[in-house]
């Protein structure tokens, strides 16, 4: 399976220079090429190039290989954003958001991404180095540092291209590595079932409550500085705004990174699967008070789903995604459905049969069923072989198991 892992550069001012013009003379290109593209409705790779390649190289003193990558990322932008409106990803045709993905080309930020391949950067793992081309020359000793586990995975599996991204003042490079995954349980003697929430990020079906307490007083407290800072709109409050950016979202991501790493490790423990909701398109088919909306846009719930899927296949655990309707109003004992079961956000309490319990955690067993159920009837794991990454966004694609179970494929992250 691949996976992405990310190491920071440590360039000296220099090595950083030669490196910022670099990537500024890349993006200005693919921002150019976007533009042929658009103009003569040519956006596959091969096509391109005859209209564009010498002149990317001879305009820009590019090198055949990074003349090669940009036309590439240009194309695949535009497959990603093909993608993404086949799958109704920005509004219906003819509404604003829509137009103005498809009335003009794509431009790229001037210190985007740009993809490196073996003969444009090198590794030297026991030094801790990289040589990297730029417009300068081939430059040399340029340091990186990483978590111990995550070097060692570099050293071992990596395979394919590298990304080099300059982000709040760091520069990182993200190593493409092809890890291999473990046998699959083929014959799980149960699941454990993962309810999914707000108030409670997590509620196994047998295990304790993952409470997302600290995490909603976090997004609460940034998102009320955000707004401060944004009416003083004096010029250290926006250095203050920038510093803060994505912080909101790296405690997000730690704290799923953990809650996934947990959960996959249990299921794997006690020989069980994964049975998850599929809550595809929640965000559409739910109406919420406005007080409640930025709330329930911030729930990272689908990350969560993605670091548990591709944690999964690692391990060998197979992951099952289930229908999620009515599981909140379904008692877990007696299977009676009725909206009064559900007697608060935190507690159900059964109509018919009199049961009590959490009431995520009935979710959660009901969730467990409901999998165990298509398990017998012959799904399989859902959470298969993730497709081709394609740049300047991510892809998922969707398909149908023969019992009707629904399957996701994640982007890759370590983690």
């Amino acid at each position: 399976m691949k996976l992405t892992v990310q190491v920071r550069l440590l360039p000296t001012p220099g090595q950083a220079a030669a490196l910022e013009a670099t990537l500024r003379a890349c993006n200005e290109a693919a921002t150019w090429v976007s533009g042929v593209a658009f103009e003569k409705g040519v956006k596959r790779n091969f096509a391109l190039r005859e209209h564009t390649y010498v002149q990317v190289k001879e305009r820009w003193n590019l090198g055949a290989q990074a003349a090669q990558h940009v036309i590439k990322k240009t194309c695949d932008a535009y497959a990603t954003l093909k993608a993404n409106l086949r799958a109704g990803n920005l509004c219906r045709p003819g509404s604003k958001r829509y137009r103005e993905a498809t009335e003009k080309p794509i431009a790229f930020r001037p210190q985007g991404a740009q993809p490196y391949d073996d003969r444009m950067l090198s590794w030297q793992m026991a030094e801790c180095t990289v040589s990297v081309w730029t417009l300068s020359g081939r430059m040399k000793d340029v340091a990186f540092t990483a978590a111990p586990e995550r070097l060692a995975t570099l050293a071992l599996y990596r395979k394919g291209e590298s990304d080099l991204l300059y982000r709040d003042g760091m520069w990182f490079l993200n190593a493409t590595c092809e890890v291999p995954e473990a046998l699959p349980n083929t014959d799980p003697h149960d699941f454990l079932g993962v309810d999914l929430g707000v108030v409670n990020i997590a509620t196994p079906s047998d295990g304790e409550i993952m409470a997302g307490h600290a995490l909603n007083r976090g997004r609460l407290r940034e998102r009320t500085l955000r707004a401060k800072l944004q009416r003083k709109n004096t010029p250290s409050s926006k250095r203050r705004s920038k510093k803060r950016r994505r912080k909101e979202s790296r405690r997000a991501k730690d704290i799923n990174h953990k809650i996934a790493k947990h959960v996959v490790a249990e299921a794997e423990r006690t020989g069980r699967g994964i049975a998850l909701e599929d809550l595809t398109g929640i965000r559409e088919r739910v109406r919420l008070r406005k007080p409640q909306r930025a709330t329930h846009s911030s729930w990272s719930f689908a990350q969560l789903g993605q670091f548990i899927a591709y944690k999964a296949r690692r391990a060998g655990v197979p992951v099952v995604y289930v229908d999620p309707a009515y599981t909140s109003r379904t008692c877990a004992e007696c299977g009676h459905i009725d909206k009064a079961n559900r007697v608060s956000q935190a507690w159900f309490a059964c109509r018919s049969c009199g049961f009590v319990d959490h009431a995520d955690r009935n979710g959660s067993r009901n969730i467990r069923a409901r999998a165990w159920e298509l398990w017998r009837s012959g799904a399989q794991s859902t959470a298969p072989v993730p497709p081709p990454r394609q740049r300047g966004g991510t892809g998922r694609e969707r398909s149908t198991t023969a019992s009707g179970a629904r399957c996701a494929s994640p982007a890759l992250y370590a983690g």
